[in-house]
Order: structure tokens, then C-alpha cells, then sequence
């Protein structure tokens, strides 16, 4: 008998698949585990119950209102308390400018940088798990993550607003409504708008999230940046150079809570954000595929 020990590389292994580690299921349940996904949830949650409150103390709702570039400028405060689907609207025109943004600046961010920061990053890779598998487990979670977000707080605001001020169409605050029958659709559309226009953020905070051991750099900067690009789009000197601004269309959703559905806005929007996101997605595939892991 030998006494040499036989050593197989993982292609060699038997049983071994790399497309089987890191089951997507397994990272998702680590992830909804973690305090800070319940915090946020918690947080979405409780917006909506927050601005009833608020609704109930201040009287009717009214005030300036704004949006971003490519739809109309349009003010659903005004038309906040006037049902179910008026009131989740609101919620996602007061939300849609920050606080959306942090959830997925959260999840995106935190998902690899804080492997690092526990050192249990290179344990992972030495499963083993091929970096390629561990990025992608990671970001497809971390989307996961951030659409649910985005939908929880427009079903607890409906379900909110329901009790509240009761079910009936979307009363536009340009005149007319929108059929009952078409408001869950259009809100789903916004929501989806929203989504698409929230992955350059996802981008950004998934690629510096490769490139430190710092969770809250990572996420911290990929707010910072996001507020620059608001800033940015806020200097009409720009002209035309802020139509390559994902934040100058990050309203465009207003487009689609129109008698007619307007889509030139939302579709220049989303191929914006989709173009800077796939770049960013590939920057952090290709530095991480080549960074030495020492944590």
C-alpha cells in the first residue's frame, strides 16, 4: 500500500458539481436570518402606518411636489387619502428617491464585503466553491432581496390604505382616475420601473462590495454616489448630458399612472440603468475573478 495520500482537485472529487454549491436556497436563508434584513423590512413595514399617523395629525395632505426627468411632474400628495391605491402610490413617491435606494445598496453591499470582514471569506472558496459560483449565489440573493423590498411596501401600503381610506380607483391629481380594475397592474409597473432603475445602485454597492472588506464602505458608498448622480441631475446647466443620468429618469414612472400609458420615458430610463449595471456587474466578476483572498 501506498503511503502516499491521493489527492483530487474538486473537478475530481466525486459527486462534486460546482453548480451545486452554494445553493441558491442556503445563501437566502443566511441572508433572511442576518438582523439588519429584518430591520429593513421592519422599517418598509412601517412607513405606510407612519404616514396614516401623519395623515390623521397634520389634516388633508397638500404641498409642493417633484419628481425627476422623463415623465410628468405630478403631485400624488394632494390625492394621497383618496384611496387604497392612491395611498401606495404616495408611499412610493416619497420613498423612491432614498429610501428605496438603501435596502438595495444593503443587501448588494453587505453581501460579499462582510464574508471579508469575518474572514470566512476564503473558507467559502475553499468549500470548494468556484468565485464565479460564490458572486453569482451572492447576486442573484441580493436582487432577491431588494425586489422584495420594493414590493413589501407597496402591499402593506395597499393593505394600510384599504383599511383606512377604503378601495376605489386611483384619483389622478391632473383630473380623471384610472379604473380600479387597471391600478394593481400599473403599480406593479412602477414597482418593476423602480426595480430596473435601482440596479445601477446595485451595481455599484455589489462592485465595491468585491473591492473592500468594509461592509458599510461598500454601502455607504454606493448611497453617496447615488446622491451625487441626484445632485448631478439637479444642475440644469448639464443640458443634455443629464439624459445619461439613471437618476434624472428615476421618476419616469410617473408615466405609467396616466390615462394613457406613456412608455418613451421608462424605456430610455431602464436601458440607462440596465447599461450601467451589466458594466459595474462585470467589473466586479472580472476584479474579483483575479483578487487575492486573504480574509
Amino acid at each position: 500500500m501506498s503511503s502516499a495520500t491521493d489527492v483530487r482537485g474538486p473537478a475530481e472529487a466525486p459527486g462534486y458539481h460546482a453548480r451545486r454549491t452554494l445553493p441558491l436556497r442556503v445563501e437566502a436563508m443566511r441572508q433572511l436570518r442576518r438582523r439588519r434584513t429584518l430591520l429593513m423590512g421592519g422599517v418598509l413595514a412601517a412607513l405606510p402606518f407612519i404616514l396614516i399617523i401623519a395623515f390623521a395629525i397634520g389634516g388633508t395632505p397638500g404641498g409642493e411636489g417633484g419628481g425627476g426627468g422623463g415623465g410628468s411632474r405630478i403631485n400624488l400628495m394632494d390625492v394621497a387619502t383618496e384611496s387604497a391605491a392612491n395611498f401606495a402610490a404616495t408611499c412610493l413617491f416619497v420613498s423612491a428617491g432614498f429610501l428605496l435606494v438603501v435596502p438595495v445598496a444593503l443587501f448588494c453591499g453587505d453581501t460579499v464585503a462582510s464574508e471579508a470582514s469575518w474572514s470566512s471569506l476564503r473558507y467559502l472558496l475553499a468549500a470548494p466553491v468556484p468565485r464565479s459560483r460564490l458572486l453569482w449565489s451572492k447576486l442573484v440573493v441580493a436582487l432577491g432581496f431588494s425586489l422584495a423590498a420594493m414590493v413589501l411596501l407597496p402591499v402593506v401600503a395597499l393593505a394600510a390604505g384599504a383599511a383606512a381610506y377604503g378601495w376605489g380607483p386611483l384619483q389622478l391629481p391632473t383630473g380623471g382616475a384610472l379604473a380600479t380594475a387597471d391600478t394593481v397592474p400599473r403599480l406593479a409597473l412602477v414597482v418593476g420601473f423602480i426595480f430596473v432603475s435601482q440596479l445601477v445602485t446595485a451595481g455599484l454597492a455589489f462592485w465595491l462590495s468585491t473591492k473592500t472588506d468594509a461592509p458599510l464602505g461598500a454601502v455607504g458608498g454606493a448611497v453617496g454616489l447615488t446622491i451625487v448622480g441626484n445632485v448631478l441631475d439637479a444642475v440644469t446647466a448639464l443640458g443634455s448630458w443629464r439624459d445619461f443620468l439613471p437618476a434624472h429618469w428615476q421618476f419616469a414612472w410617473a408615466d405609467a399612472l396616466q390615462p394613457d400609458l406613456e412608455w418613451s420615458g421608462m424605456t430610455k430610463g431602464a436601458a440607462v440603468s440596465v447599461t450601467y449595471a451589466l458594466i459595474l456587474f462585470a467589473f466586479a466578476f472580472r476584479g474579483f475573478s483575479r483578487k487575492d483572498i486573504v480574509s
